[in-house]
């Protein structure tokens, strides 16, 4: 497994430090509110959906995002697989040309066993591939990507770095991160951290579960691959974890995301025949993912059996 010079924890810690500091600098809004449009499939690409006052403009973004996936790609090893990259690039892009990003999206694959992904400002978004053989089909990758691309629509960690003032950019990614199971600290919260912060944080990733799920469907996608998706890669991975809560929590708990994500699937989403579940190319891809290197032992498999979403209130 690929060791990385600063760890998850390490920064998230500092994260932690910088936003706590910033977090009285100015009033932060109660509540989140969607517009009209927001619900509307049909005005997405033409819509704009980060209103958040952000004193970033996109150029900047832009210029901060190449930085920044300098400074990961220092200290991380891509995967250098042209069939697997391309593959993937294809997925994020038919993504991208059916949601509201503004800003160009690059998706890398880091050569890891940890199942963890992140997303940058500027649309950079990295993936580990552990997390990748973990996902049961094309949907799956594609919930991944949508999530990502959602929080590059939504702008959210020049936002953050907005409502946080003064706080550090190079500490962005932990913002974006998607931290995965076997990372202790995905539902962990070192300090005591003001709830109207985590609050925020919350809304942001639920907002990223509201669009990308209008994504992976405008995309051809079956929406219900966004649920399997959360249901299996969150849950396995908060299960054992007894002190989170609503409140302390980075994330939501698993069954409000759930049941959120059901009830826009079946309030704006309609239903339809055909959508893709899954490819064959995906079958080639994960296979590739999982082939020995260098005539060394075969990679262990990683994929679980599917489970049923169960039946929330």
């Amino acid at each position: 497994m690929n060791a990385r010079p600063i760890t998850a924890t390490k920064v998230f810690s500092f994260t932690v430090c910088l936003c706590v500091s910033c977090a009285f600098a100015s009033p932060l809004p109660q509540t989140r509110k969607r517009s009209k449009s927001d619900a509307d499939i049909n005005t997405i690409g033409h819509r704009q959906i980060d209103r958040d006052e952000n004193v970033y403009s996109l150029d900047k973004e832009k210029r901060l995002g190449v930085g920044l996936s300098e400074e990961v790609e220092r200290s991380s090893k891509l995967l250098n697989d042209p069939a697997v990259t391309e593959y993937i690039d294809k997925v994020a892009q038919n993504i991208a040309k059916n949601s509201d990003a503004r800003l160009p999206i690059v998706v890398r694959v880091i050569d890891s066993d940890v199942a963890y992904s992140f997303t940058l400002p500027g649309g950079y978004q990295y993936v580990d591939r552990g997390l990748l053989l973990r996902l049961e089909g094309e949907g799956e990758l594609a919930s991944v990507l949508a999530r990502g691309i959602a929080h590059t629509s939504l702008r959210s960690g020049t936002n953050a770095a907005t409502r946080g003032e003064g706080m550090q950019l190079a500490m962005i990614p932990l913002m974006l991160s998607v931290l995965w199971p076997g990372d202790s600290s995905a539902n962990a919260t070192p300090f005591a951290i003001p709830s109207s912060l985590l609050k925020l944080r919350q809304d942001d990733e639920l907002d990223a579960d509201y669009f990308g799920v209008q994504y992976l469907y405008k995309a051809g996608y079956d929406p219900k691959c966004f649920t399997s998706f959360v249901q299996r890669i969150w849950a396995s991975g908060t299960a054992s974890n007894k002190k989170s809560s609503k409140v302390l929590g980075f994330y939501p708990p698993v069954n409000l995301r759930l049941a959120a994500l059901q009830n826009e699937i079946s309030e704006i989403l309609p239903l339809r025949a055909g959508a893709t579940v899954s490819t064959s190319e995906f079958d080639a891809f994960w296979e590739r993912l999982r082939a020995p290197k260098s005539g060394g032992p075969k990679r262990p498999t990683l994929r679980t059996p599917s489970q049923p979403i169960p039946n929330l209130p």
